[in-house]
């Protein structure tokens, strides 16, 4: 059952509720027991001392102490070193998503000094091809979309530059506290930088339906989305559990969950965040007056037929709003109480239409003469003249909130007692200490929540995102379920190693890339993936990282990797998110999906493939991409047969197969063997053994033969590339097939 259709029940069970008589009942005054206070997770982080091994010449760094410690205590050894091209495999994709090329191949293969590995990892940290890799491991946490959710999915056009943001925070090695507070309170913080207030579009990816009516309700599930985001992107907790009641498992109680929420009570969407300054606006302006003055009658016509448009909407739809909403949006501002500020705020997607809306209102004839109109203005192009680019994120609507009321079973219609912002109980019982900003434009109230948050004593956040770093690492994390400290997540399999890497973390500046840099430098890390039958037997899940574990790529990296292997890959970063063509058959998605006019454009890094949420790209659906109507803290990883027909049948995978064919002819010539060696160094980064030479070159041959069959009785096969050159057609189809065969291999979809 997808998120919508969750989301859609809880709606008529909330509307079911509201038939019963009013709740008497108050929250509950739990009192924690000795257990809930000494649980691990909220206990502060302690460096722990370096254990003592006996095998200390395998200890690269103070992590290896911390595995060969369990290891030595279950009698395993450790795993041999991996292969150097193995090794240059993993650390390529872990770092970058990407395979290496084969010229960095054969660099780390010359360089036979001791330090040649820490170079390749310092060489893949400085890639801006890194921030895209780990950028995307953020997306999945924060929930990113760009559309509305629910039925009509309504595109959010400027969403994008959120991920741009997330990119450039971790090529630059944003310190995490900084980008913690950043997508909290940016805009409070940091309130001339268009960057700082960009990065609160976190909170601005919950799902919405933007024609619902219930404003109060649509405002109550916005809230509910950001507080449960919070809660499992930040402390690692399922703080969701304690929206109807006190937490089953964990120390969490119901009011704790409305405590939170209150730091968000004054919050709305922020749509128009201009990303030039004030003086830059005023230079570009200057620089377009005559443009302006051009356009300008075309531009007051144009405007006018929107304003018809728009005023059809307001007729149209504006009635449909409860009476509170009407009164509210009647009201002139300074008299809203903060409330009906939210309501207002709510009620401007009816009450101030955008273009998209007002176009659909405007009648055949009008319409007709709009498209002339623009016509006219696109003639005006060759004068100087440029859009103001604006971003997206979150703002307070005043230095006043609304109050906040523990509701019964979360029915926004029950409300019982009410709360001030504050943090866990469990941590701080206190109500949080609010200092509004001094242009009275904001409440201050996240800025307290971002301090805390950040705060280098806070248990939670530094030992969340180190786990989340291991998880991306080794597929699984110390703590197996990074968005789950709690009791029903696992436990940790080495609790010393989770706390002396929370305490490295903060004392290194929240350093993302120094901590990559530890893990991927130690023997833990360069581990080969080879299985042992004594290893396996003590501990057949390696659960104690006796073995590097073999891991499927994400479906972008899977991508990603067969446009680069073949050739195709546009390496652009960053920009608008585009719009690769759609299999034949399948349906636009609610909201729309013009595909990208540019060529280039269908073959740029998946990370900037638009992200719908009621209908992701057909290939990142098959592998498992998250669904974005909540926060993913680790991806679903199966097997099914959509997965192998996708990658053997579909024309995309034809068409990588191709480009792929042709690269591997303009590098080797028309000599089989050659071919054949520069295909698997091409797929693969290594030359194939005498036997894979064998079977490869039999298979071709074969496949030649029945390619040529098929032509004598006309039919079909797949076309061979159009820089075949001298090479008969035959056996370029068949080179295309190998090269399919190769893109379809577990050696190129899985990391080892």
């Amino acid at each position: 059952m997808n998120s919508s259709w969750k989301k859609s029940l809880g709606r008529l069970f909330l509307a079911l509720l509201g038939a019963l008589p009013a709740w008497s009942a108050s929250p509950s005054s739990k009192a924690f027991t000795p257990q809930d206070r000494s649980y691990w997770a909220f206990q502060a982080v302690r460096r722990p001392p370096l254990p003592e091994v006996r095998n200390r010449g395998w200890v690269r760094n103070p992590i290896d102490a911390f595995i060969l410690r369990r290891l030595e205590a279950e009698g395993i050894v450790p795993g041999p070193q991996a292969d150097k091209i193995t090794l240059l495999r993993r650390v390529s994709f872990d770092l970058t998503g990407l395979p290496p090329a084969p010229e960095e191949v054969q660099a780390f293969l010359s360089d036979t000094t001791p330090t040649a590995y820490e170079r390749v990892v310092d060489r893949l940290l400085s890639s801006p091809h890194y921030g895209e890799r780990w950028g995307r491991h953020w997306l999945d946490v924060a929930r990113y979309a760009e559309s509305d959710g629910f039925r009509a999915d309504e595109p959010r056009p400027n969403v994008w530059r959120y991920r741009d943001y997330v990119v450039q925070s971790f090529n630059e090695d944003k310190g995490y506290d900084r980008f913690m507070r950043e997508q909290i309170a940016g805009d409070e913080l940091w309130p001339n930088d268009p960057q700082a207030r960009t990065a609160t579009a976190f909170s601005r990816h919950y799902p919405e339906e933007w024609n619902a009516r219930d404003l109060e309700q649509r405002r109550q599930e916005a809230l509910q989305d950001i507080t449960d985001a919070v809660g499992s992107a930040f402390l690692g907790l399922t703080v969701g559990c304690a929206k109807c009641h006190d937490h089953k498992f964990d120390p969490i109680l119901h009011k704790d969950y409305y405590r939170l929420q209150a730091f968000f009570a004054h919050t709305t969407n922020d749509d128009r965040i201009p990303i030039w300054t004030e003086s830059r606006i005023a230079e570009e302006r200057q620089k377009s007056q005559e443009w302006e003055a051009a356009t300008r009658e075309i531009r007051k016509e144009i405007d006018a037929l929107m304003e018809e448009g728009r005023q059809e909407v307001i007729r149209g739809e504006f009635f449909k709003f409860p009476d509170g909403v009407k009164a509210a949006v009647a009201k002139p501002a300074s008299e809203r109480t903060p409330f009906e500020q939210q309501l207002a705020h709510r009620a401007e997607i009816i009450s101030k239409p955008s273009d998209f809306l007002a176009l659909l209102r405007l009648k055949p004839d009008k319409k007709k003469r709009l498209e002339a109109l623009q016509k006219q203005l696109a003639s005006f192009d060759n004068l100087y003249h440029t859009e103001i680019p604006i971003s997206v994120g979150m703002r307070d609507l005043g230095p006043v909130a609304p109050p906040t009321h523990v509701l019964a079973v979360s029915n926004y219609a029950r409300p019982l007692e009410e709360v001030e912002p504050g943090f866990l109980s469990i941590l701080d019982p206190a109500a949080a200490k609010i200092v509004p900003p001094a242009d009275s434009a904001s409440t201050g109230r996240r800025t307290a929540l971002a301090n805390w948050l950040a705060d280098p004593a806070n248990p939670l956040t530094p030992r969340v995102m180190v786990n989340r770093i291991w998880h991306y690492h080794f597929g699984t994390g110390i703590v197996a379920t990074p968005g789950d400290f709690g009791r029903m997540g696992q436990r940790r399999t080495h609790p010393e190693l989770l706390d002396w890497l929370a305490a490295e973390f903060v004392q290194n500046g929240w350093s993302v890339k120094r901590m990559h840099r530890l893990i991927v430098t130690s023997s833990t890390y360069r581990q080969s993936s080879l299985s042992r039958d004594d290893a396996f037997t003590a501990d057949p899940a390696n659960r104690l990282f006796w073995r590097f574990p073999p891991q499927r790529l994400e479906a972008e990296a899977i991508r990603d990797s067969a446009l680069a292997v073949s050739g195709l890959l546009n390496a652009a970063i960053g920009g608008p998110s585009v719009y690769p063509a759609l299999p034949p058959g399948m349906p636009p998605p609610a909201g729309g999906w013009k595909v990208s006019t540019n060529a280039a454009d269908h073959h740029r890094r998946s990370l900037y493939v638009s992200v719908r949420r009621t209908a992701s790209y057909p290939l990142m659906n098959a592998f498992d991409v998250p669904d974005s109507h909540e926060s993913c803290a680790r991806r679903a990883h199966t097997t099914t047969a959509p997965q192998a027909l996708t990658l053997l049948n579909s024309d995309q995978s034809l068409e990588w197969a191709q480009a792929f064919a042709g690269r591997v002819i303009r590098r080797a010539g028309e000599d089989r063997g050659a071919q054949i060696h520069e295909a698997f160094r091409l797929a693969f980064s290594r030359p194939p053994d005498a036997t894979e030479k064998d079977d490869t070159l039999t298979f071709l041959n074969h496949q030649e033969r029945l390619i040529i069959e098929r032509l004598t009785r006309g039919e079909p096969v797949a076309h061979p590339t159009p820089d075949a050159g001298k090479l008969n057609a035959p056996a370029a189809a068949a080179l295309v097939d190998l090269c399919l065969a190769l893109l379809n291999s577990n050696e190129f979809v899985y990391r080892y």
